[in-house]
């Protein structure tokens, strides 16, 4: 561990000057920092890129999804909004349609999970669980019992209405409420180091699935209706419906679009899969990284995926990390 610390303080030293040396060539770029660890992460790797590849200097902006996109509504700033969750977000098609911002990637390339998951060992040993039918009609083979989000949170209220709708109860699942994000975590933790079973809700990307492989629940076909009712406590008779990803993009203004072209092209490139994010995520919390050390982790150990997102000029800038 003390070794891995060294080596990123050194690394981060290293890269302090490049930023003292490089010729500045896009001026002043503001990039949103999400208060969340994966937003962080893209944030610190595209801070990374921007300063020491393209010259940028780059003010960070600490925020949320709400906040960051009304920003750009009232003051156009910051240039750079990433990994913003489109889901019940309208304010930012609205600025999509006036022609305010692009959408410049799906950040993360499979979107936002929120899912229904079962360990892989015990999807490998019975295949059957893989779907919710199977998994109904098989309450023994998961321990009986599903493993729910906390009172309060925005997907309880979904999990809470598709309960009623899949029968749970008629189904002698039962139903175990968790009090808070870390005891559903541990759960998860604790059933893999028992190999014993494990079902229940959990989302994407995160350092625990980077951790544990788990298998995301065959739930059926989406019905739009039916999502629309169970997102409300007031769904009077919720249906049966899969849980769909949420489009997870990186944003930037239209004027820092005609303003810095090279920019744009880069902040199209930068995408992570949700495998690729849990597993940056599961290593930061290992070694209780920063986001900044984390995006070094990634830039020394990731070559091959990200000197394909930049342009010849921050390649050979950036080349001195893998001589």
């Amino acid at each position: 561990m003390k070794k891995t610390v060294l080596a990123i303080t050194s690394i981060l030293a290293g890269a302090s000057l490049f930023s003292t040396t490089a010729q500045a060539s896009c001026g002043e770029i503001s990039i949103s920092e999400m208060n969340w660890s994966s937003g962080q992460v893209v944030t610190s790797v595209s801070k990374f890129l921007l300063e020491q590849g393209y010259g940028c200097s780059v003010q960070v902006v600490p925020t949320s999804t709400v906040p960051s996109v009304t920003s750009v509504a009232e003051t156009g700033k910051p240039d750079i909004v990433t990994e913003l969750w489109l889901n019940s977000l309208p304010l930012y098609k609205e600025l999509e349609a006036q022609g305010k911002v692009i959408t410049a990637a799906n950040v993360l390339s499979d979107g936002g999970q929120d899912s229904w998951w079962i360990p892989k060992y015990l999807a490998d040993k019975h295949p059957e669980l893989k779907t919710l039918e199977g998994v109904l009609a098989n309450p023994e083979l998961v321990g009986g019992r599903f493993h729910n989000y906390p009172d309060g949170w925005g997907s309880r209220i979904k999990n809470d209405n598709l309960i009623k709708a899949f029968d749970f109860q008629g189904h002698k699942m039962a139903v175990f409420n968790h009090g808070s994000g870390e005891t559903l975590a541990a759960s998860i933790a604790a059933a893999y180091n028992a190999q014993e079973p494990w079902f229940g809700s959990y989302w994407a990307p995160t350092s625990v699935l980077g951790k544990y492989e788990m298998v995301a629940v065959d739930m059926g076909e989406y019905d739009d209706k039916a999502h629309s009712c169970i997102t409300s406590k007031d769904c009077a008779n919720p249906q049966k419906t899969s849980l769909p990803a949420t489009t997870v993009i990186t944003a930037v203004t239209t004027d820092l679009a005609k303003r810095e072209p090279e920019i744009l092209e880069l902040m199209k490139n930068i995408t992570f899969s949700n495998a690729e994010m849990g597993q940056l995520l599961a290593w930061q919390e290992a070694n209780k990284a920063s986001s900044e050390e984390t995006a070094v982790h990634f830039i020394t150990t990731q070559q091959d995926t990200w000197t394909g997102w930049i342009n010849d000029d921050a390649r050979k800038k950036l080349s001195a990390l893998w001589q």
